[in-house]
């Protein structure tokens, strides 16, 4: 188990719009919004033939919920290729699906604000059960058009080896 160590200077939270996501061993272009990591476990309640009128309760199986990934719409292909390895119209009969790879390990990293690595998350066997490719349109609208994918997953854990840094200080010239 990983040794943490702690900062005694800081007091302040993180906050959330320092971040990047990794796949495929390089940082996706723009994102703009991470949706949160939960997971939930299922209680199994049961009870003993000799027990008063109450149940025991356990651990049952634990499910991870989606990740939404959001992004503006730019010319960056990443989201629309990965969610084509799913399913891909007009591929052939038997070709819809890339079976091999259509599947990715992502990692999600969030930073402090002088821009120090600080938490880092691995999400495991990721893949776009939906693929939003252009936002409603309107022209009396003053918006980005946001892209974005839904990305289903078998599990995620933080990443031990990333520790808290030492944080930097401004020293005045003399």
């Amino acid at each position: 188990m990983a040794q943490f160590t702690v900062n005694s200077q800081r007091f302040d939270p993180y906050k959330n719009f320092k971040f990047r996501v990794k796949w495929d061993g390089k940082y996706v272009a723009g994102i703009s919004k991470v949706g949160g990591l939960k997971k939930t476990t299922e209680v199994v309640s049961h009870r003993e033939g000799g027990d008063p009128s109450s149940s025991r309760k356990s651990p049952g199986r634990t499910e991870f919920e989606a990740i939404t990934l959001e992004r503006g719409v730019t010319h960056d292909q990443d989201f629309e290729k990965w969610a084509n390895k799913v399913w891909n119209f007009g591929s052939g009969l038997g070709a819809e699906v890339s079976l091999k790879d259509f599947r990715k390990d992502i990692t999600i990293e969030l930073y402090n604000e002088a821009g120090q690595l600080v938490i880092a998350y691995n999400i495991y066997r990721c893949w776009v059960s939906e693929f939003s490719a252009m936002p409603e349109l309107d022209a009396n609208a003053n918006a980005v058009a946001i892209q974005s994918i839904k990305l289903e997953n078998e599990g995620w854990e933080r990443d031990y080896a990333v520790s808290e840094p030492s944080e930097p200080t401004y020293e005045e010239p003399a």
